[in-house]
């Protein structure tokens, strides 16, 4: 973000942080190129990520009501 933000030039920036400035200029262009997929619409998450999440989810409430019976048949 400090190189995005102008304030200081590549050799500043390199000196301050300890890597070097081409790195720098790799992920100030990683970011610019990439921050519509960061910031896009909707929920932010992949389509595959959001269904990973809804089958883990699923996972969740199934493992919750197995353990609720075997509670309640245990008596526990």
């Amino acid at each position: 973000m400090a190189a995005i933000k102008g304030d200081k030039t590549l050799t500043e920036l390199s000196q301050q942080y300890g890597i070097n400035s081409n790195l720098i200029v790799k992920w100030k262009k990683q970011l610019i190129e990439q921050s519509s997929e960061v910031f896009a619409s909707g929920k932010g998450l992949a389509p595959d990520r959001e269904s990973e999440i809804q089958s883990l989810q699923a996972k969740i409430g199934q493992l919750t009501m197995e353990n609720d019976f075997l509670s309640k048949t245990l008596g526990r």
